[in-house]
């Protein structure tokens, strides 16, 4: 069953935290998404979550008896809203807990903010029919998307142990290339290289090894999302993604932001989910009522790219891209289902990328792979720059927010990350 609406999504809630209040704040206090952080002088890591401007720190404010996130996520769903919901009360306005809060309290600017979880898996999936449909145009334009598309959540298994949190940069990777005409593959730094805007859904409860989740009880075994961005070598893919898929290419680099919000919070957001007519309608195991009446989210999502340029100018960069959540071809109830259906065990902390998130406009592509036709067609900035592919000095910014009348429009912050040179 999904989260319902309750007290803590009262758009009329204030906090005594007064930045909380400010409508332009992703973390007003009907939000509430969970995260990591420690101070400079702390090697400790500390749950807390975001409100306003500032972060509480849940064990300070006697809320929880841990500083382990992973454990907090394989509470009970039940229980997990019991935190939300006192985390919400001691935040309102005129709470008697307003002491003991405010000395938990710590500005965002002041801590480093880091990985919300310890991620154990990490799988990527490929939710989003009109990215798939316009990357299979450019690769394979008899046949673009592949038959078994609408039928099975496509995914591969990525590598946990490199993705990082936002804010840091990573190198250009090298890796294998072979150019049409060439003889023999060469080896050296990736010079298509591209970000990917998708959503991270994070596990909480894990399922015992051969039990399969099944539709009804999957959305209890995810604790929330957050923006993600699979950086991606298109001149390493091309070369090695037959016949088994992505490696080297994507291996090297994904940027998870530090706030999880969850499904509680996303509560009013949620819409009916309806495949296109004439399309085949999902197998038993991938279909349910509940998925049928409100499986699909309302998440704005946004990508902006600033260059080395704009950063020395004072330019706060473009944004290139606008898309939306609903329009996945593939719910995170789905992905739970399918992903377990041979009876693979999740675990607490297993993170579950979307994809790309591309919508159905080409102005909408979620990749440069998308915006620029493979490089054919660079994207024209504001300061007369282009660009094809990500070159040294880019930053690109993934943001997020929901907003539906009659409630309080929550946001996800941001996923940022920047490239630097290759290693010699």
């Amino acid at each position: 069953m999904s989260p319902a609406i309750d007290g803590t999504h009262d758009a009329a809630l204030q906090s005594w935290v007064e930045s909380a209040n400010d409508p332009a704040s992703d973390f007003p206090i009907q939000n509430l998404p969970f995260g990591r952080f420690r101070s400079e002088d702390d090697a400790d890591w500390h749950i807390g979550v975001a409100i306003g401007d500032q972060v509480l720190d849940l064990r300070a404010a006697r809320l929880i008896d841990s500083s382990d996130m992973n454990r907090l996520m394989r509470l009970l769903p039940e229980t997990r809203r019991m935190v939300r919901q006192a985390i919400s009360e001691g935040l309102r306005a005129g709470s008697a807990q307003q002491k003991t809060f405010r000395a938990a309290l710590r500005a965002q600017s002041s801590v480093e903010l880091g990985l919300p979880c310890q991620i154990g898996d990490y799988t990527d999936f490929y939710t989003s029919v009109h990215h798939a449909t316009t990357i299979g145009k450019q690769l394979r334009p008899d046949n673009p998307l592949l038959p078994n598309y609408k039928w099975v959540p496509i995914g591969y298994h990525g590598r946990a142990s490199s993705i990082m949190p936002s804010g840091q940069g990573f190198h250009r990777p090298h890796g294998q290339t072979k150019a049409p005409g060439q003889d023999a593959p060469t080896c050296g730094p990736c010079r298509r290289l591209d970000y990917e805007l998708e959503l991270g859904a994070v596990i909480a409860r894990p399922n015992v090894l051969g039990q399969p989740i099944g539709m009804l009880e999957a959305e209890q075994h995810v604790f929330g999302v957050g923006l993600f961005n699979d950086w991606s070598a298109r001149d390493v893919q091309a070369w090695e993604y037959q016949p088994l898929g992505p490696f080297l290419s994507k291996n090297f680099a994904s940027t998870l932001s530090p706030w999880v919000v969850t499904l509680d919070a996303l509560a009013p957001f949620r819409e009916p989910f309806s495949r296109p007519e004439g399309d085949p309608e999902p197998l038993a195991y991938l279909d349910s009522p509940a998925n049928r009446a409100q499986g699909a989210i309302n998440i704005e999502l946004e990508v902006w790219l600033q260059t080395q340029a704009m950063r020395e100018a004072g330019h706060g960069g473009d944004r290139i891209s606008q898309s939306n959540y609903r329009d996945a071809y593939w719910t995170v109830a789905q992905l739970v289902a399918h992903h377990t259906v041979n009876g693979c065990n999740l675990r607490a902390g297993d993170l579950f990328g979307s994809g790309t998130l591309s919508g159905p406009n080409p102005e909408q592509g979620g990749s440069l792979m998308e915006l620029s036709l493979g490089g054919k067609a660079p994207v024209v900035l504001s300061n007369g720059q282009t660009r094809a592919w990500l070159e040294d000095g880019d930053t690109i910014v993934l943001r997020g927010y929901c907003a539906q009348a009659g409630f309080r429009r929550i946001g996800f912050g941001e996923c940022r990350g920047l490239v630097l040179p290759a290693i010699d």
